[in-house]
C-alpha cells in the first residue's frame, strides 16, 4: 500500500497560477531561483536529452524587451490592443525565465516528445516557485511565438523555440478559484 505524502497532495489539490500582473517584489534571489531551476529540471525527460534551458530576465531587460515588442509589433502593423497586451506582460514583470524548448537529433526520443519534456519544466518550474511561497505564473502570448522577436531579444537558434515564461515574484491579491474541468466528462475508462 502506498503512503501518501499529504502535504503533497494538499498543495497539488489547491493549486493555483497567480496572474503575472499582480507579481511584484521581492522577486527571488540568484540563489533561491537557482534551487528553484534545480527543481523544475528534475522533469520527465527521455533520452536525458535535456531539451530545454533557461534564460533568466530582471527588471532592466523585461523593460528592454517591452520596447523591442513595440517596435516589432509596428514593423508588423499590429493594432493597438495587441501591441500592449503583448508588451504588458514583459513590462509589468519583476523576474521571468524563459523556458527555451531546444529540439536534439535522436533516432529514439521524437521531436513531440521533446516539446513535452519543456512543457513540463514550465509546469515544474511553475509548481516549484508556488510551493516555495512565491507567486508564479506560466504566461505565452504573440511575442514569444514571433520567430524574428524571440531570434532578436534571446539569440534563440534556428532548432529553438520558447516554451513560456515563467513569471515570479510576490502575490499581491490572491485570485479566485475558477471552474475546474468535469473529470466524468472527459474521461473514458477501459478497465476490463
Amino acid at each position: 500500500m502506498p503512503t501518501p505524502n499529504a502535504q503533497a497532495i494538499a498543495f497539488l489539490q489547491t493549486r493555483r497560477s497567480r496572474p503575472a500582473k499582480t507579481l511584484t517584489t521581492p522577486v527571488p534571489n540568484q540563489a533561491e531561483l537557482q534551487t528553484l531551476l534545480t527543481m523544475a529540471a528534475r522533469t520527465p525527460d527521455h533520452g536525458k536529452l535535456e531539451p530545454w534551458r533557461f534564460i533568466v530576465l530582471g527588471k532592466r531587460r523585461l523593460t528592454e524587451l517591452a520596447q523591442l515588442v513595440d517596435q516589432r509589433a509596428t514593423d508588423m502593423g499590429l493594432d493597438p490592443d495587441k501591441t500592449q497586451k503583448g508588451k504588458n506582460q514583459f513590462q509589468d514583470g519583476h523576474l521571468g525565465v524563459v523556458v527555451v524548448e531546444v529540439q536534439k537529433p535522436s533516432e529514439k526520443i521524437p521531436a513531440i516528445e521533446q516539446t513535452y519534456s519543456a512543457g513540463a519544466v514550465c509546469l515544474s518550474l511553475l509548481n516549484a516557485a508556488l510551493a516555495s511561497g512565491w507567486g508564479a505564473n506560466w504566461l505565452s502570448g504573440w511575442p514569444n511565438h514571433d520567430r524574428s522577436f524571440v531570434e532578436q531579444a534571446f539569440d534563440l537558434a534556428p532548432h529553438e523555440r520558447v516554451a513560456g515564461i515563467i513569471y515570479l515574484g510576490t502575490e499581491t491579491a490572491t485570485p479566485p478559484e475558477r471552474p475546474r474541468p468535469d473529470i466524468a466528462s472527459i474521461t473514458t475508462w477501459q478497465l476490463d
